[in-house]
């Protein structure tokens, strides 16, 4: 099985079909234009041979361009801390423990964050769910399957390579929105994590975790495909995985996503 192959079904975009005598080297930059090609159509080239059945995304994956990372939107948020500065342990430890909102009385237990916390690459999503609330982990589940999946197909473990944290620490019931002063009581957690962490890039999953980070109300569709910053740290927007178990033709455009992020980082490689 070649690399594309590999990465396509990973990334549950196929393989739709499978191309014969294909064996050159491939780069992640092909790689995205190979799966935007192939999203685009509903019927097989001449040499392709039908292996799997995949509802084909629109076709704006086949024209939308990779966005130069040079192209940023400059939406720090403004905030004032009220928590004091704390070392990591303390933290967990303030956060296992908090009694500031109103879901400290329904949680099973606080999810603090999962993977490398000198992680070059921050994951960022909404809250706990049923699971998370049960394991006491972020992404669990087939959510979190898909994004090990994710980070896989640009050659990243989601233990080693990067932090998973929630803006969240505890479970909304019936995994309800967040309201306003949940936010609020929250704020000063994620912000001492991002501070532990130093990340060089941080990857907001889905449209609740997006316009919290940048303050906004725009849509995912108008967030994804750009360069915008939060706490001064390059940010790349796109779909949370559950919406893309439920939605499975904007994979395609999850993965443009990812490869923005992964040039991203290549260039603070430089």
């Amino acid at each position: 099985m070649n690399r594309r192959t590999v990465i396509l079904e990973a990334m549950g975009l196929g393989p739709r079909w499978l191309r014969r005598g294909l064996s050159e080297p491939e780069t992640v930059e092909t790689l995205a234009v190979t799966v935007a090609a192939a999203a685009s159509t509903d019927t097989p080239p001449p040499d392709a041979t039908p292996v799997a059945t995949v509802d084909a995304p629109t076709a704006t994956v086949a024209t939308a361009p990779v966005i130069p990372i040079a192209a940023t939107v400059d939406a720090t948020a403004s905030t004032t801390d009220t928590l004091e500065a704390l070392p990591w342990d303390e933290l967990e430890r303030a956060v296992a423990g908090c009694q500031r909102c109103r879901l400290a009385v329904t949680r099973k237990q606080t999810v603090f964050g999962r993977g490398n916390p000198r992680a070059r690459l921050m994951l960022i999503g909404e809250a706990p769910g049923e699971q998370e609330d049960a394991q006491g982990e972020p992404f669990v589940g087939r959510a979190g399957q898909l994004l090990d999946n994710m980070l896989a197909a640009i050659g990243l473990d989601r233990d080693r390579d990067v932090y998973i944290a929630n803006v969240l620490k505890c479970r909304p019931p019936g995994n309800r929105n967040p309201a306003g002063d949940e936010i609020a009581a929250c704020q000063d957690y994620l912000l001492q994590q991002i501070r532990h962490v130093e990340p060089a890039l941080i990857v907001a999953l889905g449209r609740f975790a997006a316009q919290t980070l940048l303050e906004t109300e725009q849509s995912i569709s108008r967030l994804r495909g750009q360069l915008h910053r939060y706490q001064g740290i390059p940010t790349v927007v796109t779909f949370h995985p559950a919406y893309l178990l439920r939605n499975l033709p904007d994979k395609a455009l999850a993965w443009q996503d990812l490869v923005l992020a992964q040039r991203t980082l290549a260039g603070k490689n430089g």
